[in-house]
């Protein structure tokens, strides 16, 4: 079976066929799925803010991780599931837009920089993590996790005027 196969059989499933023929069911989704993704990128904004080395109240990394990431974590899987919901409704021409592959890869990139973070960066922060001026790799770490976020809204947002 191929991807065009499976992204044709997902859009005829029945909730899919729902949302992408229903009034409202498709913006109720959106809407979900945006509020996710802010509250995602919110979150995740504060304590990359953090890794380039701008105070957090006196926080550590590791306590702003702590009391950030379970609310980033909740919302990326709201993201994620209302991100499948919108997708099902119209698989095959999203999976073709330019807009979308993009920001799929973007998302790939945000979770390969937090994996290098975390197996590198992260080990160490016993020795880094109350200094304010954070070593160049957690600052690349951050600035990085910022700009890929940052993209992945700007692509997301350029799918609905794609198609």
């Amino acid at each position: 079976m191929s991807l065009h196969d499976l992204f044709s059989a997902l859009e005829n499933m029945p909730f899919a066929t729902a949302i992408a023929e229903g009034a409202s069911l498709f913006p109720w989704i959106e809407s979900i799925h945006v509020l996710a993704i802010s509250l995602v990128v919110g979150t995740i904004s504060v304590v990359d803010l953090r890794l380039l080395g701008l105070p957090a109240h006196r926080q550590s990394v590791r306590q702003l991780m702590a009391d950030v990431l379970p609310f980033t974590w909740a919302a990326f899987a709201l993201a994620v599931v209302s991100g499948f919901l919108l997708f099902s409704s119209a698989a095959v021409r999203y999976s073709g837009e330019i807009t979308f592959q993009v920001k799929m890869l973007l998302l790939a990139l945000a979770g390969a920089n937090m994996v290098v973070f975390h197996f590198f960066t992260f080990r160490n922060i016993h020795l880094w993590d109350e200094m304010l001026d954070t070593p160049i790799a957690a600052r690349i770490a951050g600035g990085g996790s910022l700009a890929l976020w940052l993209s992945v809204v700007v692509f997301g947002r350029l799918i609905g005027f794609a198609s």
